[in-house]
């Protein structure tokens, strides 16, 4: 199959591994974009959560897409809200801790954005919600989780892996399980489908 390649703008560990466990061939090639920097000026126009993801999600893509208009590139991002309060990612250990803290036994929104990009043109793009309540934990429970899980977490944005340890965390989940890893998986495999870079 004559396919288009397929180039994930993403250093995400998470998102690498969602598309390696679905058996598609892809390069990984982080794009450069000042995520904070747009996150802050979409924040201050008032923009919402959805729309947010959406922009990081296709910024990502076109960054890429510039030095490879062949491949069809897939850009991605999460965003999430609690309280109203959109939430960065943790640089370090203190900051994880305050993130985890501000959402303990609270409800936050992770909303997933995806897009396709091929020559400096949005062919698709998608964006999925969860829901999940993360339980009262003990200070002890955190205590042992940061340090076990320390610095791998500060890659997502709720300093938080589900399909691991993290899923101890929660005393409710609503939605989809890729959506909230990251990257909604099921909705994309079905846009590759449809562009012709993995078979019907």
């Amino acid at each position: 199959m004559n396919a288009a390649p397929i180039i994930l703008a993403s250093g995400s560990s998470s998102r690498s591994a969602m598309l390696q466990a679905a058996d598609v061939t892809f390069m990984a090639v982080p794009s450069e974009v000042d995520e904070d920097r747009i996150r802050q000026l979409l924040s201050q126009d008032g923009a919402n959560g959805g729309a947010i993801a959406d922009a990081l999600a296709e910024a990502k893509a076109l960054a890429v897409s510039k030095a490879y208009p062949a491949a069809l590139v897939i850009g991605s991002d999460q965003i999430l809200i609690c309280g109203g309060r959109i939430f960065a990612k943790a640089a370090d250990e203190r900051e994880a801790r305050e993130t985890l803290l501000t959402l303990r036994g609270r409800t936050h929104e992770l909303i997933s954005a995806v897009a396709i990009v091929r020559a400096g043109k949005v062919l698709w793009r998608h964006t999925e919600t969860a829901e999940l309540q993360m339980r009262r934990f003990s200070d002890a429970f955190l205590d042992e989780y940061l340090s076990r899980e320390l610095p791998d977490v500060l890659g997502s944005v709720g300093c938080y892996r589900i399909e691991g340890r993290g899923a101890q965390l929660f005393a409710r989940v609503t939605g989809d399980q890729f959506c909230i890893r990251g990257m909604p998986l099921v909705p994309l495999l079905e846009a590759l489908r449809e562009n012709g870079a993995l078979l019907p």
